[in-house]
């Protein structure tokens, strides 16, 4: 449901200036404040050896749980100017991706 009304809570959090943070880093690049998520490439890469393995024979009861191991930080400067916010240069030197 956020996905699909981004834009329109994009508009309003910068008119309120608010802060927004999301777990998907595409919101980020395109308005949000920053996001803080796994790499949803990564695990789609994970899911489709799960499926591939699922497809010649593996039980799927047998195969681990496997948790992310790898989370960006993006920051979207141009959001925090807009609602006034200093964001912290330790916390900028942290990001994977800050958005100019």
């Amino acid at each position: 449901m956020l996905q699909v009304n981004e834009q329109a809570v994009i508009a309003f959090a910068l008119k309120q200036q608010l802060p927004t943070i999301t777990g998907i880093g595409q919101m980020a690049r395109d308005g949000f404040l920053m996001s803080y998520a796994s790499d949803h490439v990564q695990m789609w890469r994970v899911a489709a050896d799960y499926v591939d393995r699922i497809l010649r024979g593996a039980k799927p009861a047998d195969l681990p749980v496997q948790q992310p191991t790898k989370f960006e930080l993006v920051i979207n400067m141009k959001t925090a100017r807009a609602i006034g916010l200093d964001v912290p240069a330790t916390l900028l030197a942290l990001a994977d991706e800050v958005v100019e």
